[in-house]
């Protein structure tokens, strides 16, 4: 009789929850579940909410059970429930890969839009397109770089500088390495651990982790991939464009201002570059196929070698021309336009040859400002009439 009570609620889970069942991480960037909980703190292991009726006020909520509302499988969720102090770095990760995503191909017909249906979000994970990979690659490195500023500021408990530079030095350059460099090889590691679940490929080495991929540098594209070995290839592309990306700051010492000695430090890039080194990897990406599916009969021609950090995908990408829900596309239509723009953002390129809309548009705003004695701002309420062009 138990049992049975166990299979009901199981089928009515999947059929009111779809995502609950198959939870991605990736929807803390764009659902609505990305907004933190008021009076939340993770790292305290409890959360604030609501008190069960009339009462003194809210009361803590165990983290297990904000582990367990979260879209994560269950395996993450258990290192949501040993880790909670990483959860705001997951959060903020999700959310810095998907703004990301849409400002480095807001021009372009496929604008990275990410819609609130699970469904249809769904459909561009498993699309198994370029665009697909970008998301992949973008998201494994949003969860390293977030991580990673994490622990040089003091928010974790596991890490914090990495001071295994500090030390080394060149005499006859004049600088020696100092200061808090980023710890990159942990935000490295905790991405693969937590996205692909790699832990028997990334053991601890010394007092760090190991950085470099833990696969094979390339990978022989003739022998094809299976739909989650290209997903796990593609995020291990993001992590390497942090790596690759990482930037040397230095600070000079000596008498009056003079760059006698100066102390190095190592940070990762701002986002924005990480996100245009991955874009460039999305436009060079390598089209592999799928040996999860049958062999084509026909001969297949021989393929070079996939390095690391190229972006690969199966299927060529749909048409982002026309709405298409079946595939999640939204479609170009009422999408805005530059009508003197010969770039992407062209109403030629981006209205696909449909034509555009021109709509005048007031403007309100303050202008001509001046400091008024004493204590105030005045300024004045200018007007201005702009042509806005939209996609038909």
């Amino acid at each position: 009789m138990e049992s049975r009570h166990m299979c009901t609620l199981t089928l009515l889970l999947v059929s009111v929850c779809p995502l609950c069942c198959r939870a991605t991480w990736m929807w803390l960037g764009v659902g609505p579940g990305s907004d933190p909980a008021p009076g939340s703190d993770p790292g305290s292991g409890s959360v604030l909410g609501p008190g069960p009726g009339p009462g003194p006020g809210p009361g803590p909520v165990p983290q297990s059970r904000v582990c367990a509302d979260l879209p994560l499988s269950p395996r993450q969720r258990e290192i949501c429930r040993k880790k909670p102090f990483l959860l705001p770095s997951v959060r903020d990760g999700a959310r810095l890969a998907v703004a990301e995503c849409q400002n480095q191909f807001r021009n372009e017909r496929w604008n990275c839009s990410t819609s609130t249906d699970p469904a249809r979000f769904r459909q561009q994970l498993t699309a198994g397109t370029k665009e697909t990979a970008f998301i992949y690659a973008v998201m494994a490195a949003g969860l390293v770089h977030a991580v990673t500023r994490a622990c040089s500021h003091g928010n974790m408990t596991e890490c914090g500088c990495d001071t295994r530079l500090r030390g080394g030095s060149s005499p006859e350059e004049g600088w020696h390495w100092g200061g808090c460099s980023d710890h990159i090889q942990y935000g490295v590691w905790f991405s693969r651990r937590f996205i692909d679940g790699a832990g028997r490929n990334t053991t601890a080495v010394d007092e760090g982790y190991e950085l470099s991929s833990a696969s094979r540098n390339t990978t022989a594209a003739g022998r094809g991939y299976t739909p989650s070995s290209a997903n796990r290839h593609n995020s291990e592309a993001g992590r390497q464009a942090i790596v690759k990306t990482m930037l040397t700051h230095c600070r000079c010492h000596g008498v009056s201002g003079s760059c006698a000695v100066k102390t190095c430090w190592k940070t990762v890039a701002p986002f924005e570059r990480v996100g245009a080194y991955l874009k460039q990897r999305y436009e060079q990406s390598v089209q592999v196929w799928d040996r999860s599916k049958r062999k084509p009969r026909r001969k297949q021609p021989r393929r070079l070698p996939v390095a690391a950090h190229q972006l690969v995908y199966f299927n060529k990408s749909p048409n982002y021309c026309v709405a298409d829900r079946r595939r999640g596309v939204a479609g170009t239509r009422g999408r805005r336009c530059s009508r003197t723009s010969t770039g992407p953002d062209s109403c030629v390129l981006l209205c696909c040859g449909r034509g555009y809309n021109t709509h005048l548009v007031r403007h309100v705003q303050r202008c001509e400002c001046k400091f008024v004695w004493c204590c105030y701002v005045h300024c004045r309420r200018c007007e201005s009439m702009n042509d806005m062009h939209t996609c038909k």
